[in-house]
């Protein structure tokens, strides 16, 4: 079965929205953390990124940004900028956790092995956004492309 399986890209399509949402699910919960506890976030930032000090100022700014790039990624806009960010931030995120991926059987480093099959679906959906028909981007290209088929081709848009 090929991706231009008229069956398989409305299901694909479906896969790679509920990854996306789930990933958003995740980044918006660290974004709200900013501005509901930037206390939390300045020992995250001190703690995983080697930041010494996090002012609450700068905790907000920062997360305003995230929730920019977190709402694009959300309804799969800019594809090409923020999927990649998504996926940047979220390997970042990961290999910076290095210390409780070498120390798993300490509570709770355990749980830090969830980010590994999150950042394959990082990944996965970066990969596949082409695919990603239920997202402002597509719906975009859709509206922009001359009107051959009900189903959109492989190479209709990306970005």
């Amino acid at each position: 079965m090929s991706t231009s399986d008229p069956k398989l890209r409305p299901q694909l399509a479906l896969c790679l929205l509920l990854m996306r949402l789930g990933i958003t699910s995740v980044f918006l919960m660290w974004t709200i953390d900013k501005f509901v506890n930037p206390e939390h976030a300045a020992a995250v930032f001190k703690k995983f990124y080697m930041v010494p000090s996090l002012s609450s100022s700068l905790a907000y700014g920062i997360g305003a940004i995230q929730l920019a790039v977190v709402i694009a990624f959300a309804l799969g806009a800019f594809r090409s900028i923020s999927y990649p960010i998504i996926l940047i931030l979220y390997s970042i995120s990961t290999f910076s956790s290095f210390k409780q991926y070498a120390d798993p059987w300490t509570y709770p480093h355990l749980l830090f092995f969830a980010a590994i099959p999150m950042l394959a679906a990082c990944f996965t959906l970066w990969l596949l956004r082409r695919y990603d028909d239920y997202s402002i981007d597509a719906m975009r290209s859709r509206g922009s492309a001359p009107e051959s088929s009900t189903t959109p081709s492989m190479e209709s848009h990306d970005k």
